[in-house]
């Protein structure tokens, strides 16, 4: 017994994002993962239990509850003596908009692209929204790469149908930049060493789960949405990505989602 808990304090110091310790940002992964659903709630005290682990005070709960509670993500109920916690319509759709995203293991890279180029002035205000209503890849100020057939309405851009063929070094690093290629290399490390040392046939509690998830998808939340869907050429030598992916969800398929009910039940 003692290993195991010694596992799981280790697990979690380890899976711990070292560049992101924000706690509004970490209790948005948890709700994403463990309660997206329409009707889902945490209350007050599993929520506290999930995260104490990590090191976090309930007082700086508190403050990032209140904080996405003014923003528009969380609102809160009262249920007898307890507060029960669920994310809004707003914070439902934002949730669901990066799903596909960081929860797709073999995900699939376009083969059709095209090159949008901006003049200075108006053209940039063109360019900038598009940028905002689809996904594109920006390689300068005034010039974005997108997947799939050229948009509607772009007639003040040079647009260019585009084959992935070669991506300079200053290209490489400026799309995956070193602290993001740090971040990914330690989380694939993280996970590994997790995996490898968790004791046999060790089985963690519904909130040990609901802890161990939330480290996991919170630090792999903040890789894989700060890099873009690219053919290889683009990415730099030592990029782990592929790497990383694998033993993100090698551990998770450890750590199946916990019911609800037993994570409040547990409370």
């Amino acid at each position: 017994m003692t290993n195991e808990f010694t596992w799981f304090d280790a697990a979690v110091a380890e899976l711990a994002d070292p560049q992101n310790q924000r706690v509004w940002s970490i209790i948005v992964s948890l709700f994403g993962d463990l309660a997206q659903d329409r009707g889902a709630k945490i209350s007050g005290g599993a929520l506290t239990r999930i995260i104490e682990p990590m090191g976090i005070k309930p007082e700086a709960m508190r403050v990032a509850l209140h904080r996405l509670r003014k923003d528009g993500w969380i609102e809160s109920t009262r249920s007898g003596r307890a507060s029960m916690h669920f994310l809004t319509e707003y914070g439902r759709e934002q949730s669901a908009r990066v799903t596909p995203r960081i929860y797709d293991r073999d995900p699939v890279t376009p083969e059709n692209w095209h090159l949008l180029i901006a003049e200075d002035g108006p053209g940039i205000h063109t360019l900038d929204d598009l940028m905002l209503t689809r996904h594109y890849t920006a390689i300068g100020r005034n010039v974005a790469l997108g997947a799939g057939p050229l948009p509607r309405n772009c007639d003040d851009l040079v647009a260019f149908e585009v084959t992935a063929r070669s991506a300079p070094a200053w290209l490489q690093n400026r799309l995956c930049p070193p602290e993001l290629r740090e971040a990914c290399s330690s989380l694939r490390d993280a996970a590994r060493h997790a995996h490898e040392t968790r004791p046999a046939n060790w089985q963690p509690s519904p909130l040990q789960t609901a802890t161990l998830r939330t480290l996991i998808v919170h630090r792999w939340r903040r890789v894989v949405l700060r890099h873009p869907d690219l053919p290889p050429v683009f990415f730099p030598p030592d990029w782990a990505g592929t790497a990383c992916r694998a033993e993100v969800f090698r551990l998770l398929d450890t750590l199946p989602r916990p019911d609800l009910a037993q994570v409040n039940s547990a409370d």
